[in-house]
């Protein structure tokens, strides 16, 4: 039989994923909302429900990185940390956690106490409890090693969920530290690349960096730059927002390593998967509150103004390069990388 198949750009996170949720996916459910809150047709970091004055935020992703340990992290970390931002994205306090642990027959015990182990590390950084999962374990061959599904169950008041579609023009974009790093930290160790500096994932919970934000208020976006990368985020929230996002490139945090491991590989920086890092838009007259409260967190010291928000130009993301001209940042196909979160 022929017709289209599924390939692994559909899941990085790009356009090409884009259009299969869009015209594959959101249209062959017919109930996308529960409980007046945010459902599956707003495509954010996650969904919420309205009860009495709080709104429940819920958010589920699945981890198939590889390889499972790499420099600064693992698939356990990955699979806490990457839960818990989605929650945090839309302003929640993290409260609960539940994982399904999907393992190949011959998997060594070892490695999966590792992995748990690095779960449960990671959510005492935040804290967030572990309040439930699955297991299951499958045939050898049937599965690469290990697969993570995690549940996130955040908690806000009624009506201060933070969208990634309120940018208004005026409003600042901050970003919370380098770029790139994640993504580019395993490239390098699947292709065994060595440089004078070490390559490490950023993964990191950032909820420290979202709750200092929300206490100085102006919030009016947020978004973190995991699959397809700052690139993706922006235009996300651009393209939503119905504005244009600015940014400066000599701005722009990318690690020196980083920038030099990209060039070798051909890779933009601005495309490739982050996993401890928050974009945060806010209004102007509170950027400077909002920068001085992240840069105080563990995870956001060097958080930095990386560009403005506009009405000219709208649902575009444009970048002012360092030698004084103006490009335009597209929103990716898909992650350069594969299987990196």
């Amino acid at each position: 039989m022929g017709g289209e198949v599924i390939t692994l750009t559909h899941g990085a996170g790009g356009t090409l994923m884009d259009k299969l949720i869009k015209t594959t996916i959101l249209p062959s459910f017919s109930l996308r909302k529960a409980l007046d809150g945010i459902g599956l047709d707003a495509l954010d970091d996650g969904a919420s429900l309205k009860l009495s004055e709080y709104e429940v935020i819920a958010s589920l992703d699945s981890h198939t990185v590889s390889p499972l340990f790499f420099p600064g992290g693992d698939i356990g970390r990955l699979a806490i940390a990457g839960t818990v931002n989605d929650v945090a994205m839309m302003g929640g306090k993290p409260v609960a956690i539940l994982d399904a642990i999907v393992v190949e027959e011959g998997f060594a015990v070892d490695d999966l106490k590792r992995v748990i182990g690095s779960m449960d590390e990671t959510a005492r950084e935040v804290p967030v409890a572990i309040i439930g999962g699955d297991v299951k374990v499958m045939q050898k061959g049937n599965i690469d090693q290990l697969v993570i599904a995690t549940c996130g169950i955040g908690l806000t008041r009624r009506g201060t969920i933070v969208s990634d579609d309120g940018a208004r023009p005026g409003d600042k974009v901050i970003l919370s530290g380098t770029v790139g790093d994640h993504g580019i930290a395993l490239m390098a160790e699947r292709e065994g690349l060595k440089f004078e500096t070490a390559l490490e994932s950023d993964i990191n919970p950032v909820w420290d960096v979202v709750e200092a934000a929300l206490k100085v208020g102006g919030i009016t976006a947020m978004k973190d730059p995991t699959r397809g990368g700052v690139a993706s985020a922006l235009n996300e929230i651009a393209s939503k927002s119905g504005v244009s996002i600015w940014i400066d490139e000599e701005r722009m945090p990318i690690r020196d390593s980083v920038r030099a491991a990209s060039e070798m590989l051909g890779l933009d920086p601005l495309e490739v998967t982050c996993e401890g890092k928050a974009i945060i838009v806010v209004r102007k007259d509170k950027a400077e509150g909002v920068l001085e409260a992240i840069r105080r967190t563990k995870n956001g010291r060097e958080a930095v103004v990386v560009g403005e928000v506009r009405s000219d130009h709208p649902r575009r993301v444009l970048l002012r390069t360092v030698v004084g001209g103006t490009r335009i940042i597209q929103k990716p196909v898909g992650e350069p990388i594969p299987r990196v979160c």
